[in-house]
């Protein structure tokens, strides 16, 4: 390759010049702005000779700094001893600051406008802001020193863009702080809100959730002139139903129960789905075992937390979980972790008589039949004869040979039973506190439906308690449990027992949790309802539940009044059941 060598023959073409690869690129042209104005023959200086040219020059203005210094000290000494000083006042830094202070270099102005403005913004910003901002161009400067030489243009163009940044921050912090202080919410029309209400931006209203919020923390310095807190309230409650899909009665419900700065974690917290947890059934494997085989099948698992012995938590799993070889042979339980707490709370011991009122599946029924050790009776009871049918498949599974399984009634179990040293009852509830399982609980549940669940739950209770063995040395326990978050269900309940029947709250020996309320909207219930716990999902990453022991203490039935109170409550639910039957033909 390259250019062709000239040969003697003649039919060989002659070279005509350098070939089109090898040609040279000209020098390049510049308009007459740019063009260097300085002469050519000025030997150019190489980086390392501006470095040391920099050198020469720092050390030269230190000079000069330090003569000014000891100048300045002979002046001041002269003014101290009273003497008159006619030499010009100087400006310099301290021998103790000398050494990390560098003295402000000397910038090239442009004109005198530009001159006035960087005077002004010095006068206005501390002294500290100057000194910062001498530092950073001195660093610019000499990073760009190795560079090329930048035209006078290009400097100007970069002293306005650093000026604008600066006045950009502090207009945004100007900004932020007057948000903060004299933030207001503008309050929409009730015309505004109805538009908004079917087709509303979710954004912009959890923005408006959590704007009202604040008004609310601080009400009377942020809210507007003529609103009162039931307006703020009331578009509080509506915003919130649209963004989480809440009916009105429930969302009241949840504001009466949390502070304003709980409700929106709580909200959240339904909307995700609880961890997968299984209890290991103690009368065939332990923990470690279990864990270490499914572990070696493709499952992610770890011990629940130190308040359990026997929960294990599920993160993921290549095998289906409710299919393995373990759990066909009965070594572990599918299971809520909030359902361990009320068999925890019962804690039955071995060779008793204990009693499961609400049985169905069977998942506290095995547990407890696991902590009695296979001994002493277990009755478990579920008023559904299909739900009944899967206590019997668990604890044929699980290998329980202590249990018998019941289909009865729990208002009138009493009738047919009774004498047992403890008994737990897990009351069917409206199921307030597992939304994350049930999503349709946010949009189905009312005023009547609540209040056939308390009624319900009454009357189990007192049969549950009629059921008991006072005299029982070991027991005569009897633990309440459900899974809503609702007064009217919980301690509302648990008062009524009180007032009935002869009872007093205890302790539940269990670790975590809330206490129940002893004062709830004006009404009070009895003081060691502290003793109750409550689990909420938000604060435990549990599913919502409520659990309360007691102890019967004498034989003593309920009055007259009383019994008559039951009758009529019955009755009255009979004939709600008949109106609606009625509307519905």
């Amino acid at each position: 390759m390259g250019r062709r060598k000239v040969t003697d023959d003649k039919s060989a073409k002659p070279v005509r010049g350098p070939g089109r690869k090898s040609k040279k690129q000209g020098e390049p042209t510049f308009p007459k702005e740019l063009a260097q104005t300085e002469p050519t023959d000025k030997k150019k200086v190489s980086s390392r000779g501006k470095q040391r040219a920099r050198k020469r020059l720092e050390k030269d203005k230190l000079k000069q700094t330090i003569n000014k210094n000891t100048k300045l000290k002979t002046a001041t000494k002269r003014q101290s001893d009273g003497e008159s000083n006619d030499e010009e006042q100087i400006n310099g830094y301290t021998d103790e600051n000398q050494q990390w202070l560098k003295p402000k270099k000397k910038k090239e102005l442009f004109d005198d406008d530009e001159q006035n403005e960087e005077e002004s913004m010095d006068e206005d910003v501390p002294y500290d802001d100057q000194f910062n901002e001498m530092e950073s161009s001195s660093e610019e400067e000499e990073e760009n020193d190795g560079d090329e030489p930048k035209l006078d243009i290009e400097k100007q163009s970069k002293k306005i863009r650093e000026k604008q940044r600066q006045t950009k921050e502090r207009s945004e912090q100007e900004l932020l702080t007057n948000i903060q202080q004299h933030e207001k919410v503008q309050f929409p029309s009730g015309q505004e809100v109805t538009k908004e209400a079917p087709q509303a931006d979710l954004q912009l209203l959890m923005h408006r959730i959590r704007e009202v919020i604040n008004v609310l923390n601080d009400f009377k310095n942020k809210r507007e002139a003529n609103r009162s807190r039931k307006e703020y309230l009331d578009l509080l409650r509506q915003d919130l139903c649209n963004y989480y899909s809440y009916n009105e009665f429930l969302m009241n419900k949840i504001l009466d129960l949390f502070p304003l700065a709980e409700v929106i974690d709580f909200l959240e917290a339904n909307e995700v789905q609880r961890p997968v947890t299984i209890r290991t059934n103690t009368l065939k494997t332990r923990r470690r075992d279990l864990a270490q085989a499914l572990i070696n099948r493709g499952v992610n698992v770890d011990p629940l937390d130190k308040w359990t012995k026997v929960g294990l938590v599920i993160y993921n799993s290549q095998v289906p979980i409710g299919a393995t070889p373990e759990y066909l042979c009965g070594h572990y339980m599918l299971q809520g972790a909030s359902s361990f707490l009320p068999c925890m709370a019962l804690a039955p011991q071995p060779n008793e008589r204990v009693l499961d009122m609400c049985a169905a599946p069977g998942g506290k029924a095995t547990y407890i039949g696991a902590l009695m050790r296979n001994s002493g009776i277990l009755v478990a009871n579920d008023a559904n004869k299909d739900r009944a049918r899967a206590i019997i498949a668990n604890t044929h599974r699980l290998g329980l040979t202590n249990t018998i399984v019941t289909n009865l009634d729990g208002r009138h179990f009493s009738e047919h039973m009774g004498g047992f040293d403890r008994c737990l009852v897990d009351a069917p509830c409206s199921g307030a506190g597992v939304i994350a399982k049930d999503q349709a609980v946010k949009s189905s549940k009312d005023e009547k439906d609540i209040q056939r669940c308390f009624t319900a739950q009454r009357q189990i209770l007192l049969n549950a308690i009629d059921s008991i063995n006072e005299n029982s040395t070991t027991g005569g326990y009897i633990v309440y449990s459900t899974c809503s978050i609702l007064v009217e269900e919980n301690e509302a309940v648990v008062q009524y027992a009180l007032n009935n029947r002869p009872v007093k709250i205890v302790e539940t020996g269990l670790e975590f949790g809330v206490e129940g309320f002893t004062n709830f909207k004006g009404t009070s219930f009895h003081p060691f309802m502290k003793y109750c716990r409550r689990y909420y999902p938000h604060l435990h990453n549990l599913d919502g539940f409520f659990v309360a022991k007691l102890k019967k203490y004498s034989t003593k039935q309920g009055n007259k009044k009383e019994s008559e109170t039951i009758e009529k409550e019955k009755k009255k639910e009979e004939e709600d059941d008949s109106l609606e039957a009625m509307a519905d033909d």
